[in-house]
């Protein structure tokens, strides 16, 4: 039995049967059936039906919204704009998505001709996190749909009601039968789908495990994947930065989905000049923020998405205090039976403990004073996650060039880590591989294949 479960108040919201062999079998079948007439559709089809998607979005935007705060315990305020967000990545493909995709004319030095072209895969199989129940979907979705392939979603089993919501968009917009479809199934039976031939290629976000299994699996059957995992998004202030900005910035960047973001910034590197008075203001910024009922447009951050995640994650402040990190804020331990967490902030932090080397995946700030640029750029380094990176100077052609050096698949100088439409978003090391997003992300399934015409 699947379950959806409100967080904040226990309260079992609706409860699904998983989906059968028959049912697993007729969706497959389906996809592949919607393939053949989708693949050859016109680009002015696609575009005209993605953007009625971001339509239904946002004129049913406060109705998804609510669902996604009753079953996973966003605020509100951050549920609308999830909704607006996928909305607006909507529109960037169906705007975008044609020349994106346009044939390039080649002159080879021998006098003849070639062209590239880019044609779509086939069935696409997502798998997706619970943090971002629609934004996580919808910046794989679009970019896939346009392109002229169909789409699967298997989604987190804590929030079915989102999934099934996700299809509805489409259906709603006149998506064709088949283009796109929820698949209420668990884990083993996910890597059956990935090994069925009509399975051209496959994405995740989510976990290392989760990742690994799922690359495993698409491995042994020679096809392709996308990998977003996790990160340990350093936050670099230097000494010459606007400290103040950085500080309140800083709060934001940690608490955003209360901390249940794989960019989210979680370790906190700061130049010993500037080190106190940065932690005083980012200290200060993080108690002003509002706790409350998700439901209430009041309310800044409310609970966790699910109990044990507040039980494991207070497992690692407490192993790392354990280890000689100190509690500059919070480090209560959660209630039994609920999923509430105080936002914690350490500092003094060993390289043995959780809070240097792994990801915290909640309100978790884990703060470290380094000497000089070199230190910080070496600490922020030490790191198996390479996703993104903030870096705070005032003096830009250095930070520039700084920059360079953090080994991430983003830096934003003088911001918060955001996921943008317009920008290829992804990590390395062991936050993953391949590009979402932009250009990058819409040619990450499609056959680009080589015609030569001598």
């Amino acid at each position: 039995m699947i379950k959806s479960i409100n967080p904040f108040t226990g309260e079992i919201l609706k409860e699904f049967d998983p989906f059968d062999e028959l049912q697993i079998e007729a969706a497959l079948a389906k996809s592949e059936a919607a393939f053949r007439k989708w693949k050859i559709s016109d680009f002015s089809d696609r575009k005209k039906l993605m953007k009625a998607a971001a339509q239904e979005l946002r004129e049913n935007r406060d109705e998804y919204a609510l669902l996604l705060t009753q079953e996973m315990g966003k605020v509100i305020k951050e549920s609308q704009a999830e909704i607006e967000k996928c909305a607006w990545v909507c529109d960037f493909y169906a705007d975008n998505a044609e020349s994106f995709l346009k044939s390039k004319s080649i002159n080879l030095p021998d006098g003849a001709t070639a062209k590239v072209i880019y044609q779509p895969l086939g069935a696409i199989l997502a798998v997706m996190p619970w943090n971002f129940p629609f934004w996580q979907v919808f910046r794989f979705a679009a970019p896939t749909l346009m392109a002229g392939n169909t789409g699967l979603l298997k989604h987190a089993s804590n929030v079915p009601q989102a999934a099934l919501a996700i299809q509805q968009v489409f259906e709603r917009a006149g998506f064709p039968e088949g283009v796109f479809q929820t698949l209420l199934i668990d884990s083993k039976t996910t890597n059956q789908i990935i090994a069925d031939p009509r399975i051209k290629a496959v994405t995740l976000t989510g976990s290392e495990k989760a990742g690994s299994a799922v690359a495993s699996t698409a491995g042994k059957n020679i096809k392709k994947s996308l990998l977003e995992l996790g990160g340990s998004d350093p936050f670099i202030v230097l000494a010459d930065a606007d400290v103040k900005k950085a500080a309140k910035t800083a709060a934001k960047a940690r608490m955003i989905n209360f901390g249940q973001s794989c960019i989210a910034a979680k370790r906190f590197i700061v130049e010993e000049s500037v080190f106190d008075e940065f932690a005083e203001v980012f200290k200060e910024e993080i108690k002003s923020m509002k706790f409350g009922n998700p439901e209430d447009s009041n309310s800044d951050y409310a609970c966790m998405a699910r109990e044990d995640l507040a039980f494991e994650l207070y497992e690692q402040v407490e192993k790392s205090v354990k280890e000689g990190a100190k509690v500059l804020l919070g480090g209560k331990k959660p209630e039994k039976g609920k999923a509430l967490f105080e936002p914690t902030i350490l500092t003094d932090i060993p390289k043995e403990s959780p809070a240097y080397s792994k990801e915290l995946f909640g309100p978790v700030a884990s703060i470290f004073k380094v000497k000089n640029e070199d230190e910080a750029i070496s600490l922020a380094n030490d790191s198996e996650f390479g996703l993104g990176g903030s870096l705070w100077s005032q003096d830009l052609e250095k930070a520039e060039k700084l920059a360079a050096q953090i080994e991430t698949g983003a830096v934003f100088i003088n911001s918060l880590v955001a996921s943008n439409p317009h920008l290829p978003f992804g990590g390395i090391k062991k936050s993953g591989y391949g590009r979402e997003l932009s250009q990058e992300g819409i040619l990450e399934f499609v056959n680009i294949k080589t015609v030569y015409l001598g």
